[in-house]
């Protein structure tokens, strides 16, 4: 950690913009990112998300993972006289939360990057304090496309906030991609479209209803449903009358088991397909046996089928994290990579230490950041968007998420 003088160390206390964590304490989950390089400077990357409540099994697979990266760049020394360090805060799937969890990091000096958030209406209450203060936020789930390309983004792209970029694809390209897959693939023409309101749902409904209707398929129905509700019987019986032959929802997994099983008990035996969102093991249980064959889409290929992902998935393994890494896991890694690598470019240039304004130079690094990682390769387009746009269309067989075809959107 950088010298500070006492009267500094009080008033940062005071104003608290310095914590336990980002000087070494954690909690058990982040054992291990301490080892690295003695006495030389601390580096804290930040990491929010949802780690308790339904969503928790998502968020805590991308603070494992974030975790990791921290772990192996140590162990390397990857960047000379740089120890890195993770803070995990907890947004509770919360844009309220996830504000002041972005207000806390950048009141913390140590702090040169964050990794998060997991949803895209969380991310949208934290830019603008991001990227005020200069610090790069680098997500590894949002797909809600007006995040990098601006809320006109269907007429005209213009990037709001330079600080912010991701390893995933956006739902530009994610809802047409399921929509071909359903009509031409799955031979199914009629869809019941339902979404829980929230910035990501609505958003990737909106452009799988655009592709289905464009492709020929008709729209029998739609409905929004209320994120916390748990009983959806009226939605059902609205989709067993309407002659749906699918049902498409966009929204996330503590929904979407429920939903997919109450239209099933309704009579209407007919796939329920949603986004990345609903893309957990989770869903499975709360879905039940007759969850087979519904369908999911997910950005990038299966991690378990990719070479690049063979050292990622044994090294989580051996660190033996309680959570498995989920499906944010591998680019919660990369983000986590992404922002070494821009640090490591910020001291490199600065004659291998980290120079004062450190914060502002990493972002900027950030754009020019271009490495081979746990996904693919790992690099950004002039939105901040991942140039890696592979998706892959899952289906639930046995009780587990099963690929069925992986590749990219033509439009």
């Amino acid at each position: 950690m950088r010298q500070r003088s006492l009267i500094a160390i009080t008033a940062a206390l005071a104003a608290g913009a310095l914590t336990l964590t980002a000087c070494g304490s954690r909690d058990s989950g982040d054992k291990g990112s301490d080892s690295g390089n003695g006495d030389g400077t601390t580096v804290v990357i930040g990491v929010d998300a949802p780690l308790t409540g339904d969503l928790s099994a998502m968020g805590l697979g991308i603070k494992n993972s974030a975790d990791l990266a921290v772990r192996n760049a140590n162990k390397k020394e990857f960047v000379k006289g740089v120890t890195f360090k993770i803070e995990a805060l907890d947004d509770q799937a919360q844009p309220s939360a996830g504000q002041q969890n972005a207000s806390k990091f950048v009141s913390e000096q140590e702090v040169l990057g964050v990794v998060g958030p997991l949803n895209s209406s969380v991310a949208e209450s934290m830019q603008k304090v991001f990227d005020d203060n200069k610090l790069v936020e680098v997500s590894p789930a949002n797909t809600g496309p007006a995040l990098t390309q601006g809320a006109d983004w269907q007429k005209k792209k213009v990037r709001p906030y330079k600080s912010y970029f991701r390893t995933s694809t956006t739902d530009a390209i994610q809802g047409p991609f399921a929509a071909q897959y359903v009509y031409n693939t799955a031979k199914k023409k009629k869809v019941f479209v339902i979404d829980d309101k929230k910035t990501y749902g609505s958003g990737l409904a909106a452009t799988f209803t655009e592709e289905f209707k464009k492709l020929g398929g008709k729209v029998v129905g739609t409905e929004h449903i209320n994120p916390d509700a748990k009983d959806f019987s009226a939605v059902a019986t609205k989709v067993k009358n309407s002659g749906a032959e699918v049902v498409y929802y966009g929204g996330e997994y503590p929904q979407a088991g429920p939903l997919s099983k109450q239209i099933k008990a309704a009579g209407a035996k007919i796939p329920l397909v949603g986004g990345d969102g609903i893309k957990d093991d989770t869903f499975m249980k709360l879905a039940g046996a007759e969850a087979t064959g519904d369908l999911a889409t997910s950005v990038g290929a299966p991690v378990e089928d990719l070479p690049s992902a063979k050292q990622f998935v044994a090294d989580y393994k051996a660190a033996g994290y309680k959570e498995e890494y989920s499906a944010y896991g591998g680019y919660a890694y990369d983000s986590a990579w992404a922002i070494i690598e821009a640090v490591k470019k910020v001291v490199d240039a600065n004659g291998g230490k980290l120079p004062t304004g450190a914060r502002a130079k990493v972002t900027e690094a950030m754009q020019s950041v271009s490495f081979d990682g746990v996904t693919g390769k790992v690099s950004f387009d002039e939105y901040g968007d991942a140039t890696n746009k592979q998706l892959t269309v899952y289906a639930v067989k046995n009780g587990a998420w099963v690929p069925v075809k992986s590749g990219t959107y033509t439009g």
